[in-house]
């Protein structure tokens, strides 16, 4: 307490200080003290003891205490020292808040023993705790824009619960250039500011004003507060409406739907509500025809077509548009509209064909003229301006022959074959904004030139025919196609004249020459003839004729119509082979070999041998594919001595056809030497052997019959024939020497076939057997004696055997 009082009143003024209590003591009996607001807990006021004059000892004793105001105590006593010291921090805002000047607390002190009351008034002095604050902490002001300079407008002002030099001072406002403050004070001191007008108002400019208001107190330091001024400016009717510009230039095109817009006007208003609506309306000096043909809209200026507009009546209008707000005192602007007619493109233009040509050849030469065209149009200017066109996809084009004639020329080569005929657009569009455009088709027609041969679908026909084909039947249809039209696709078929073996192709085929439908003239036989080779020609009834050709090839096709002939062993029709054979066979020795020829093709010529009969299976082998027969054992005494054969040999043809031959086997006791052995010993033979000399029999008789067959055949061949040429060999002949009896021979085979040269000679009881030579082999014949057969058993009619001079 000490400190604070000495701080306080200072170290000077202590002493008047104590003096001072004293004498008020005696002289009211009221202790009086001074402290400033907000100490803190526990600082020490003064020594009360010393003071009341008491005995420090005896405070404790004597039950001395202080009263309770209000319910709290913020003062109280040391009983061991005698000091008031603070208790609770004392508010002075708080204990006096009418803001006085003065702020007390007083108290009441109490002691026993005996009883005494002493008197205590401490008063609190005020410190600047406090800022100054509004009580709205923004401010809304509706100020009209027509406000004279120097109006005032009063402010809330602001409150500080401190007192004296603590309270509120000064007002300061934030800078600006419309507003500045004047500061009032009261009665009571109480500060206040006026708001100030130093400069008009435009809302037009600056619609809101925000402002920053501060309350500045005077202590130390200095405490402030802010509040904010929101100044609303209000609009008055000071703006006219004003138009984008002042004169309006538009086209309008005539004929212009009604209802149509033509232009539409623009006013603004500066000003706010009512002020800124706008109504838009001729003025006076519009004319009443003018006013007739457009109509305005008097709420958002749009002016639209009214009545139909002609070019041709007016080609101008003229007007003025005023624009007026809706304010108390109205204000309005105006402008000039000149509107102008263009002239629309509504005439079409026309199309005149002077002249066309058709129906043309399709062989007309290039740049020939087909048509003459002529194009008008009614308007003017890019209006009048036409152009003619025809469709890019053809073989015509336009050519300008003088203003507004056109010819039509050929282009390109024409073929009918292709398109028949043209429809020909002919379109005239003028230059006008939008075009007009009108045309004409016209239909030309190609007439056919004979300008395509006849097209075969293949160019070689191969056509396969069976043999022992009914004369008459039919082949095949060989047709030709020709796109040109009527007697120019016309097609006649022929045989292109050609000779095989002094015979023409007309006498062995036929062909409709209507139709193309090829038939056989005669019946064919494999082996004699295996194909053909000719020409068909397709000739147009045109001028000139076209014509092409095809190849035809005709292969005949071998039937199974020969039946094998067995010509080894020989005998006479329906006899039976006698053979001898010594009893005393060995094992695996050949017996005998049947030989069967097929003048049939090569898969029908194949021949099998089976035995149909045997008298003993266990004794004979016969091989199926060369016919030779072989014992299986030998003979025993328990075995007959006739053996009984029959072998069939059956070619492989569907169906299969066949021959059969019959052999007696004797045994003989006497030493005959077996096949074997005559293969071994080719030169201990004998010629006139029963076996050699129904051999040479059979295959002279067989050659004889097949020589007088071919000659029969080239003789009838070579009558037939045209007397002026020379006969060629004929393709189907075979030139052959059989039965020619010649030494050391050489056979030579050029075909592409197999020949089975059987050979059999027989020289002191031995019989030679050949097997068959393949194709290109050399077979060489030592020592061959007259009447040794060479027999050719191919199955190709064309094939030659050659011998050695």
């Amino acid at each position: 307490m000490a400190q604070h009082v000495h701080q306080f009143f200072g170290k000077g003024n202590m002493s008047v200080f104590l003096v001072l209590s004293v004498i008020l003591n005696a002289v009211f009996a009221v202790n009086h003290y001074s402290v400033p607001e907000e100490m803190e807990e526990g600082s020490v006021v003064a020594n009360l003891a010393t003071d009341l004059g008491l005995d420090v000892k005896t405070l404790k004793g004597r039950k001395m205490r202080i009263d309770v105001v209000g319910n709290k105590k913020y003062l109280d006593i040391n009983k061991e020292t005698g000091e008031l010291f603070i208790l609770e921090r004392i508010d002075r805002e708080f204990l006096c808040p009418l803001k006085t000047t003065s702020c007390f607390l007083r108290l009441d002190a109490t002691i026993e023993n005996p009883i005494r009351m002493f008197n205590i008034e401490v008063e609190i002095t005020d410190i600047n705790d406090n800022a100054p604050h509004f009580r709205r902490g923004t401010m809304h002001l509706d100020i009209s824009e027509s406000s004279p300079v120097g109006e005032r407008f009063s402010l809330n002002n602001a409150a500080d619960p401190d007192v004296g030099t603590n309270s509120v001072k000064n007002y300061h406002l934030s800078s600006n250039e419309h507003f500045s403050i004047e500061i009032q004070t009261g009665r009571d001191g109480t500060k206040f500011a006026d708001l100030v007008l130093k400069k008009a108002l435009d809302r037009e400019q600056l619609a809101v004003h925000n402002l920053i208001l501060t309350a500045v107190d005077g202590g130390v330091p200095t405490r402030t507060g802010t509040a904010s001024i929101i100044v609303r400016v209000l609009d008055v009717n000071d703006n006219a409406p004003s138009f984008d510009k002042d004169k309006y230039e538009v086209e309008v095109m005539e004929n212009s739907p009604i209802g149509s817009l033509v232009i539409k006007l623009n006013a603004t208003d500066l000003d706010e509500g009512s002020n800124s609506d706008i109504v838009y309306s001729y003025s006076l000096y519009t004319s009443e025809r003018t006013q007739q043909m457009f109509k305005l809209n008097p709420n958002n200026g749009e002016i639209r077509v009214k009545e139909m507009i002609n070019f041709e009546d007016f080609k101008l209008y003229e007007m003025e548009v005023i624009a007026s707000d809706k304010g108390p005192n109205s204000l309005s602007g105006q402008c000039k509209l000149t509107i102008q007619v263009t002239d629309m493109n509504d005439n079409h233009p026309e199309i005149s064909i002077k002249s066309f040509q058709s129906p043309i050849k399709e062989s007309e030469p290039i740049d020939t003229v087909i048509a003459v065209v002529s194009v008008s149009d009614k308007d003017s200017g890019d209006n009048g301006v036409v152009d003619l066109h025809i469709p890019d996809n053809m073989p015509f084009k336009l050519r300008q022959s003088s203003d507004n004639y056109y010819e039509l020329v050929v282009s390109e080569p024409l073929d009918r074959e292709k398109l028949p005929e043209y429809d020909i657009t002919f379109t005239v569009t003028d230059r006008g904004s939008p075009p007009l455009s009108d045309n004409e088709t016209m239909t030309l027609e190609l007439l056919d030139v004979n300008d395509n041969i006849p097209q075969f679908p293949q160019s070689f026909y191969t056509i396969r025919v069976m043999e022992n084909n009914a004369p008459g039947a039919l082949l095949s249809s060989l047709t030709a196609f020709d796109p040109d039209l009527h007697e120019n696709q016309y097609l006649v078929y022929f045989i292109l004249e050609k000779e095989i073996a002094n015979t023409s192709m007309s006498m062995l085929f036929s062909i409709n020459p209507e139709n193309g439908n090829l038939y056989a003239l005669k019946t064919f036989d494999y082996e004699i003839e295996k194909e053909f080779l000719f020409h068909i020609e397709a000739r147009d009834s045109g001028s000139p004729p076209l014509s092409s050709n095809v190849t035809v090839h005709i292969i005949i096709v071998d039937q199974n119509d020969n039946a094998p002939v067995i010509v080894s062993p020989w005998r006479a029709h329906g006899s039976v082979v006698e053979e001898k054979i010594p009893r005393s066979t060995d094992k695996g020795s050949l017996v005998a070999k049947v030989i069967a020829l097929d003048t049939d093709s090569v898969h029908n010529s194949r021949i099998t041998y089976q035995f149909l009969q045997v008298t003993d299976a266990t004794l004979f082998s016969l091989d199926q594919y060369n016919g030779e027969i072989r014992t299986m054992r030998m003979f025993s005494y328990r075995d007959p001595r006739h053996q009984r054969l029959v072998v069939v040999a059956k070619d492989n043809g569907e169906p299969a056809l066949s021959a059969t031959v019959t052999i007696k086997l004797s045994t003989v006791e006497t030493a005959v030497k077996t096949y074997s052995d005559m293969i071994e010993e080719p030169l201990g033979y004998d010629i006139f052997s029963d076996l050699n000399l129904y051999l040479v029999i059979g295959l002279g008789s067989v050659s004889f019959l097949l020589l007088i067959t071919i000659l029969v055949t080239i003789v009838l061949k070579c009558q037939n024939s045209k007397p002026s040429k020379a006969a060629p060999p004929c393709r189907n002949s075979v030139i052959s020497e059989r039965n020619s009896t010649i030494a050391d021979s050489t056979l030579v085979s050029n075909d592409a076939y197999w020949y089975s040269l059987f050979l059999a000679e027989t020289r002191k009881g031995k019989l030679v057997v050949r097997q068959p030579v393949p194709k290109g082999s050399r077979y060489i014949v030592s020592s061959l004696p007259r009447g040794t057969g060479l027999t050719d058993t191919s199955d190709s009619a064309a094939s030659t055997l050659q011998y050695p001079k």
